[in-house]
């Protein structure tokens, strides 16, 4: 019997939704390693000259106008793909996407960002026989996720369901799954003995994480920080950011044997479960990593928009608070230090707080899902190839 093929397209506009990507790839295969998976990131893939520069564009502005990003997320919140933008992505993409869909054959298509979810809609309006799963990586829905051809959206909380079914998507077209997570981040291990393990002191510890792009630019944070590192252990993730990883182990302040330097790592699920305590921008993959772990978290630095929204939803649940001034900041340093449990919200465990009221997370649940969808009757995959598309659409 032929195996069940996954294909699963992302976009590299931050390193979140295609983190998403490969966590439900790697969910799936744990669950039925007879499922075949294959990840990529549309543009990137079929316009390896152009996409980087967008990208770069794109993190550029992040960085010197945030307001800018912020103020066009909420501008366009309600509004879905415009006609003009669908013909440009179309124009751009959707005879190669074709080609690509063709050769590889999927029995489903997952989508884990707006772009390939249009593009992939587009496709199935003018005869693609394969379904489309939307899994929206934020704790917000923004409308561009949104088209009528998704066969199936996974969404992270109730809340997000809600705000589909008022954008007029049907009850049947949603499952609130969580965001996926790495099979990693499943389960935790023992404390002391991650720490053992990744060679650093059995002390309270603090994770500070500046994004996938690894954006830690808060000097005041940082000076903060550095107060405290006599008495709690101070872990540093610059992400991709080698030119600040470098500046930062050259500088003597950084130099001290309870702190530690790293750039991009693969074993972010143990330095997790070494720490008491997580510092990072509210982005939807680490937050949902965290939350899996039970670990609590200090935001900083959020992003207008989406970032904003993820913030706002933790917060509200306590499970992680705003560094809104400095004292917030001294009072869980000082918990740590003295060794007090700084557990956000007190009597549930984060990983599954199905307290009244609360939504409850299970971190295989998307992944489980994928692989049941798999397995309902759906429509017979079809390729449609680049020569059956109507060339006036």
């Amino acid at each position: 019997m032929r195996k069940k093929r996954v294909l699963i397209l992302s976009e590299g506009f931050g390193s979140g939704h295609t983190q998403a990507g490969y966590a439900l790839a790697a969910g799936m295969k744990r669950m039925n390693p007879n499922i075949q998976t294959k990840v990529i990131e549309l543009g990137s893939f079929l316009n390896p000259t152009v996409a980087p520069w967008i990208i770069s564009a794109y993190r550029l502005t992040i960085h010197t106008n945030p307001g800018l990003v912020g103020m066009l997320y909420r501008k366009q919140h309600d509004k879905p793909f415009s006609k003009l933008t669908t013909m440009a992505l179309h124009r751009l993409f959707y005879h190669h996407t074709a080609e690509v869909i063709e050769h590889l054959r999927p029995d489903v298509i997952v989508s884990t960002h707006p772009i390939p979810t249009n593009i992939i809609s587009r496709l199935k309006s003018v005869g693609l026989n394969i379904p489309l799963y939307t899994v929206i990586t934020d704790y917000d829905a923004h409308a561009s996720w949104i088209n009528a051809k998704v066969d199936r959206f996974l969404v992270s909380t109730d809340n997000v369901r809600r705000l589909l079914l008022d954008r007029g998507v049907y009850p049947n077209q949603i499952q609130v799954t969580g965001i996926p997570v790495h099979p990693d981040f499943w389960s935790t291990e023992d404390k002391a003995s991650v720490r053992a393990t990744l060679n650093i002191k059995n002390m309270p510890t603090v994770f500070i994480m500046g994004g996938g792009w690894g954006m830690v630019a808060n000097d005041r944070l940082v000076e903060q920080l550095l107060r405290w590192k006599d008495r709690v252990q101070l872990v540093f993730c610059l992400g991709s950011n080698q030119k600040l990883l470098e500046k930062m182990q050259t500088d003597m302040k950084f130099s001290h044997p309870n702190i530690v330097l790293m750039g991009h790592t693969r074993e972010i699920s143990r330095w997790m479960d070494a720490s008491d305590l997580l510092i990072t921008k509210p982005g939807g993959m680490t937050c949902t990593e965290a939350l899996a772990k039970g670990l609590p978290m200090l935001f900083c630095d959020s992003l207008p928009g989406q970032e904003e929204m993820n913030r706002e939803y933790f917060v509200k649940r306590g499970y992680g608070k705003a560094l809104q001034n400095e004292n917030v900041l001294e009072e869980w340093l000082c918990k740590l230090s003295t060794g007090e449990n700084i557990r956000m919200d007190e009597g549930s465990v984060p990983s599954h707080f199905d307290a009244p009221g609360k939504d409850y997370y299970s971190p295989s649940r998307c992944a489980s899902e994928v692989v049941k969808l798999l397995d309902y009757p759906n429509p017979q995959p079809g390729v449609l190839t680049p020569h059956s598309i109507p060339v006036g659409i």
